[in-house]
Formats: structure tokens, sequence, C-alpha cells
């Protein structure tokens, strides 16, 4: 792995809304999110999402370094961001790399979020640069309508921070929206969480302070409070008391956590040993089991509920080798 790849942190995440019946081939166990409170159901067309994806998704063309990906269940497609250019496109079976939002404003899109309920797509707006050097990076949210890709709110998360210092470096990395239609935004380099209300403002929500690695995937629970990824560790918050966060116990070391999605009932954790960990807990996620795991070859950083499965991107930080989009397999 290059310098680089090491540096960029991924991201991660996927709110409830993208959570599936239990039909894969483990059983799921401890924890159900489908019968969790609030957890809402999904629907036939979504379920049979995954029949319509290859295996193995190869696109076109390179260049564009994928890092975030999400499955639009409204208009059936895989969606992407970028980056190196900002755009977010949409993958289709066939490779073909068609962008949906174009923004100038977007420099490097990062995790993203689709809301079904609200009819938007949130973008983790961040410059890529940040990790290249000299460079102070940025901490934005871009919202947009998920039919026409308009711009509805660009955020200025960076801007919430008081007194952040002459030396203070951002990343906006990976994003989540909650029930009550807030978004909450991982900033990696910044070590803090930001939620931004329905009203589009933007305010400091919690700030790890423990010297520990940056948040990176974040997910959402019905219960109340939010799964945030730390390099190794996995973190809850209370939503509505963030000063009560604490370490989740895992059944093992899981290094270079990246993106998270709720798929079967199960936290599904895209990690740096070339792997996707699934996990449930049977005490509201103050400790976790592991239950399953899925491999691959190459470096992925973040996954995608697609119906019944989950995909993973590969994205290529060097060269112009095309990235690709796999769908996993857990035993």
């Amino acid at each position: 792995m290059s310098e680089m790849t090491k540096a960029v942190p991924g991201m991660r995440r996927r709110g409830f809304m993208t959570v599936v019946v239990c039909a894969m081939a483990v059983g799921c166990a401890g924890e159900s999110i489908s019968d969790a409170p609030g957890a809402p159901t999904e629907t036939a067309p979504a379920a049979a999402a995954g029949m319509l994806l290859p295996e193995l998704i190869v696109a076109e063309r390179g260049g564009f370094i994928p890092e975030g990906i999400e499955y639009d269940m409204t208009n059936g497609r895989l969606l992407t961001g970028s980056l190196s250019e900002g755009t977010i496109f949409e993958i289709q079976p066939d490779g073909g790399v068609v962008p949906v939002v174009s923004d100038e404003d977007l420099v490097s899109s990062v995790g993203i979020e689709v809301d079904e309920i609200r009819d938007r797509l949130l973008v983790a707006n961040s410059d890529f640069a940040v990790f290249q050097g000299g460079a102070t990076g940025q901490a934005k949210l871009g919202v947009y309508d998920l039919a026409s890709g308009d711009r509805i709110a660009m955020v200025d998360l960076a801007a919430a921070i008081p007194d952040a210092g002459a030396d203070a470096a951002y990343f906006a990395n990976d994003v989540v929206a909650a029930d009550d239609g807030a978004a909450y935004v991982t900033d990696t380099r910044m070590n803090l969480i930001y939620r931004v209300n329905p009203e589009y403002e933007a305010s400091v929500f919690h700030r790890f302070d423990d010297g520990g690695a940056g948040p990176n995937g974040i997910v959402d629970h019905p219960g109340g409070y939010l799964l945030v990824a730390r390099g190794a560790t996995l973190w809850k918050v209370p939503l509505d008391n963030p000063a009560g966060a604490a370490e989740v116990t895992l059944p093992e070391e899981i290094p270079g956590q990246d993106g998270m999605v709720w798929s079967a009932g199960r936290l599904a954790i895209v990690s740096s040993a070339n792997r996707v960990v699934a996990l449930t807990s049977s005490d509201d996620w103050v400790t976790a089991d592991l239950v399953a795991t899925a491999g691959y070859d190459t470096r992925a950083t973040t996954a995608a509920v697609v119906g019944d499965d989950v995909y993973v991107v590969h994205p290529t930080f060097a060269g112009d080798d095309p990235p690709s989009f796999e769908r996993v397999v857990f035993r």
C-alpha cells in the first residue's frame, strides 16, 4: 500500500433507510435491525435490485477515484463520488460512468448518503489535497435534489468550529441522515462530528479529544445513537448526550475501519485488512459479536447495500487503471 493510500481515510456508513430483510446465506444473530424500534422495512423492488447488477463492475475509465458509494433505491442506480473530480456519478451495470451531480463547488466528494424519504442526496465535500501536503482541506456538506441533481444547500461545516486555529486542517469524510432530518458528518482531520439541522445550520456535535484516530465511517441507529469508526475502534455516540460517547468492545481487532452499512440485521464494516466484517450486538452496542466476514483481493474503502447484497468499491489512488465495484460473499 502506497503512502497515499495509507493516508487517505475512507469513509462510511449507512443509515436505516437502506436496511434490508435478513435473507443472506448467514442467518441474523443477536440484535435484529428489522425488529429495532423505528427501523423502516425494505420494499420488494429494492430487494430485487441486486439481481440487476453483475458480480463485478469495472468502470469504463479511471482517474476519478471513487471513495464512497450508495445505492439509490428510488431511481434504481449505483452512485459514487470522486476524490479527484468532485462529481457524483452513476455507475451503470456495463461500467458506464454517467455524471449525476456536477457542481463547481464540489472539490472532493467523499461519503455520500441517499436520503430517499426527503428526496435528497447528501455529499461530504472535502479537498483531497490535504493529504498531499501544504493544504488545509475543507469540510462542507453538499445537499442535492435526488431526482434532478440541483443544489439545495452547501453548508460550510468548518465555520462552525470556534477558534479552530491557524494550523487547522479539515476533511469531511462521511455523512448519515437521522430520522429527524438532521445530518451528521465526520471530520477525520479535526477529530469531530458535525451536526447539520434540517434548516442546514451547522454546529459541532462532538469532538473526540482522547488523541485517538479521527472519525471515519458513520451510521445511525434508531435506538438514538450513532456508531462511528475510528481506526481499529468502534464508538457509540448518544444523540441526546454526545459527551457520553463510549468505545464498543469488539470481539477482535478490526484494523482500518472505513465505510459502514447496515445489512441483513448486521453492521458491515469495511476493513483495511481486505475484508468486510459483519457484527451484531445483544446489549445495545455496548459489545459486539462477529457473525460473518467477506474477503477480497484488492483494497476497498466503502460499501453499499443493493437489495440483499453488499457491494464494495475498489478505487485506484494512483495511475489510470479503472476502479471496480464488487459483490462480496459473507461466510
